[in-house]
C-alpha cells in the first residue's frame, strides 16, 4: 500500500506549518522537488485496466454461489423472516403493510396466500421490505422467492467491497484481499441467506461511502488544476467553490435508501457526512487556501451547507419518497390521524399527511424505546465485536438420514455467528487504523474508525431492550477495511525490498490462509448442514455460543 507525502503529512499546505518551518513551494522539506501537486493530492489509481474488474468480479462469483446455492432450504420462515417477508409480500398487494391471520406461515407454506386482515403498525420504514417484495414478485411467496434479493445485495456487497478497498488503499491486490475477506465471514454468509433488513442497510452504507471516495478524488483533482502552476491557489483565496458535486447526491441517494431500510443507518450519515466535509477542508488545506478571512470563514460554513445538502438533504428525500405506498393508500396504519386531530399553529401549515406520517413515526420511535421484552439470544454490543454471544437462526435435533455417519444424534443449525478468527484480528487492527489516524494523520485509517464508532457505539444506549449480535452486520465492513488497511502497512510499499516484501506477504497470506480454514471449519453451522451432535458441540468454543 504506498503513502503519498499529502497522507502522511495530513494534507498539510505548503507554505503554512505551524510556524515551524517554512516549505518552497514544489520542494519538500529537504528541498527535493515533489511529485505535481494533482498527483500528491490525488494518486492515480492502478494502471491495471480490465484486471482491476476481474479479481473482484471472480471473488463476487465465488460469494454468489455460497449465498445463492441451496438457498430455498430451509423451507420455512427462519427467525424474524416471520415478520419481513410476509411484509414485503403486504406491499406487493396492498403498498402498506398489512397484519397477518393465524397460522400464516403455515398458510403460506401450503400454498394458500390470503392470509392479511386490516393495517398493521410496523416498527421499520418499508425500502428493505420493498427490495425483498421485488424477489418474491419475480420468482413466487416461497424460501428462494423472499431470500434471493438479500442474497444478491450480499454478493454485490462483495463487489463494492473490493473497488472501495482498491480506491482507498490504490491497491488491487489489497481490494480482493479485502472482499475475500468479506466473502468468508459466517455473519454475512448467514445474514445473506435470510431475508431479514440487517444487510440490505449495510450493503447501502457500503455502496453511499464508496460513492463519497469517488467524490474525494474528483474534488481534489479540482482543487488541484486550480491551484496550478503555483503549486496553491492565489494568496488570500479559497480556491474553486464546488457547489456541484454529483458523487455526494449519489452518496446521499444510497444513505436515504440505507436509513429507508433501518433507522440506525442514520448516524453513519451523519459521521461520513461530516468527514467527507473535513476531507475538502484538508484539500483546501493543500492548496493554500486562507482560512484566517472573515469572508473564507463564510465559504467554509458555505462548504458545510453543500455537503449537508446534497448527502443529508438527498437522504431526507429519498427516504420520504420510500414511503409512497403509504402516503399514496386510504388504509395504512395511522393514515388519517392528521386529519382525525386537527392542528393549532404553526403545525397547521404541515399537510395532513405529513402531520400523520410525523405522528407514525413518534409511535414507532416510542416502539423501539420503551421495548423491555426479553429474548435469549440478546446479548449487550460490548460482546458483540468478540463474537460473545452469537444468534441461533434455526435448530433442528435428532436429525436422520444421509449425513449423521450412523451415531445417534445429528443435529442441524443455522448459527449467526462472525468468523471468529476474523473478526478477532480485526478488533487488534482497528486499534492500530486509531493510531495511525490520529498519530500519523493517514487519513485513510478513519474511514473504520468513524464506520465502526457510527455503527456500534450508539447502541449501547440501548443495551437495556432486547438487541441481538446480528445488528452487527452493519459493523463488518469497517472491522475488514481496517484489517485490510494494517495488512497492506505489513506488506508494505512497492518499492520495498524483496524480503520485506517477501515476509509482508507471509503474514497476509497467513492471515487468509486463517480466515479461510476458521470459515471452511464452522460452515456447516452457517448453512443447516446434517452433523453429529459432538460435531456441533466441538464448535461451540464458548458456553455463551450454545
Amino acid at each position: 500500500m504506498t503513502t503519498t507525502a499529502s497522507e502522511r503529512a495530513g494534507d498539510a499546505p505548503q507554505g503554512q506549518s505551524g510556524g515551524q518551518q517554512v516549505l518552497v513551494a514544489g520542494r519538500d522539506p529537504d528541498g527535493r522537488p515533489l511529485p505535481p501537486l494533482r498527483q500528491r493530492l490525488c494518486p492515480p489509481l492502478p494502471d491495471d485496466g480490465i484486471r482491476g474488474w476481474i479479481g473482484p468480479l471472480l471473488i463476487m462469483a465465488f460469494a454468489a454461489v455460497l449465498r445463492i446455492w441451496d438457498l430455498g432450504r430451509p423451507a420455512k420462515f427462519v427467525f424474524d423472516e416471520t415478520y419481513y417477508p410476509k411484509d414485503a409480500f403486504s406491499l406487493l398487494k396492498f403498498g402498506v403493510e398489512h397484519q397477518f391471520v393465524d397460522k400464516a406461515n403455515e398458510r403460506i407454506l401450503a400454498g394458500d396466500l390470503d392470509v392479511f386482515g386490516g393495517p398493521a403498525f410496523i416498527v421499520h420504514p418499508p425500502a428493505g421490505k420493498w427490495m425483498i417484495a421485488a424477489g418474491e414478485a419475480l420468482f413466487g411467496m416461497d424460501p428462494f422467492g423472499w431470500r434471493i434479493a438479500v442474497a444478491i445485495m450480499g454478493a454485490l456487497s462483495i463487489l463494492v467491497m473490493a473497488r472501495l478497498v482498491r480506491r482507498l488503499t490504490r491497491s488491487t491486490l489489497l481490494g480482493c484481499v479485502a472482499a475475500f475477506l468479506l466473502s468468508l465471514d459466517g455473519l454475512h454468509l448467514v445474514e445473506s441467506r435470510i431475508a431479514l433488513l440487517d444487510l440490505p442497510a449495510m450493503f447501502w452504507l457500503l455502496l453511499a461511502v464508496a460513492a463519497l471516495l469517488i467524490d474525494r478524488d474528483w474534488a481534489r483533482r479540482r482543487f488541484a488544476d486550480a491551484a496550478e502552476p503555483l503549486g496553491r491557489v492565489a494568496a488570500g483565496t479559497w480556491g474553486p467553490a464546488l457547489l456541484w458535486r454529483p458523487w455526494r447526491l449519489v452518496a446521499g441517494l444510497c444513505f436515504g435508501v440505507a436509513c429507508a431500510t433501518k433507522w440506525n443507518a442514520a448516524i453513519a450519515l451523519a459521521a461520513f457526512g461530516l468527514l467527507t466535509w473535513a476531507w475538502d477542508v484538508g484539500a483546501r488545506r493543500a492548496v493554500g487556501a486562507a482560512f484566517a478571512r472573515g469572508a473564507n470563514l463564510a465559504r467554509l460554513a458555505l462548504d458545510a451547507a453543500v455537503a449537508f445538502l446534497t448527502v443529508a438533504g438527498t437522504a431526507a428525500v429519498v427516504y420520504v419518497v420510500s414511503w409512497s405506498g403509504w402516503l399514496a393508500s386510504a388504509d395504512g396504519y395511522d393514515r388519517t390521524w392528521g386529519r382525525d386531530n386537527p392542528a393549532h399553529g404553526l403545525s397547521a401549515l404541515l399537510p395532513d399527511a405529513i402531520r400523520s406520517l410525523w405522528h407514525y413515526h413518534a409511535e414507532i420511535w416510542y416502539f423501539h424505546t420503551h421495548l423491555t421484552d426479553k429474548h435469549q439470544y440478546a446479548s449487550s454490543p460490548l460482546g458483540w465485536l468478540v463474537v460473545a454471544r452469537p444468534v441461533s437462526f434455526d435448530w433442528t435435533d435428532n436429525v436422520g438420514g444421509d449425513g449423521c455417519g450412523g451415531t445417534n444424534r445429528c443435529v442441524q443449525e443455522i448459527l449467526g455467528i462472525g468468523t471468529p478468527v476474523l473478526w478477532w484480528m480485526s478488533v487488534l487492527a482497528l486499534v492500530a487504523c486509531l493510531v495511525w489516524w490520529l498519530a500519523a494523520r493517514d487519513w485513510r485509517f478513519g474511514i473504520p474508525v468513524v464506520g465502526v464508532a457510527a455503527t456500534w457505539l450508539p447502541w449501547f444506549q440501548y443495551a437495556n431492550r432486547p438487541i441481538f449480535y446480528f445488528y452487527a452486520i452493519i459493523i463488518l465492513p469497517w472491522m475488514i477495511i481496517g484489517l485490510t488497511l494494517v495488512l497492506g502497512k505489513v506488506l508494505g510499499p512497492r518499492d520495498a525490498s524483496p524480503i520485506r516484501r517477501m515476509w509482508g506477504a507471509a503474514v497476509l497470506g497467513g492471515v487468509v490462509l486463517l480466515v479461510v480454514l476458521n470459515f471452511a471449519y464452522i460452515y456447516p453451522l452457517l448453512t443447516g448442514q446434517t452433523i453429529p451432535y459432538d460435531a456441533w458441540r466441538q464448535r461451540m468454543w464458548f458456553t455463551s455460543w450454545v
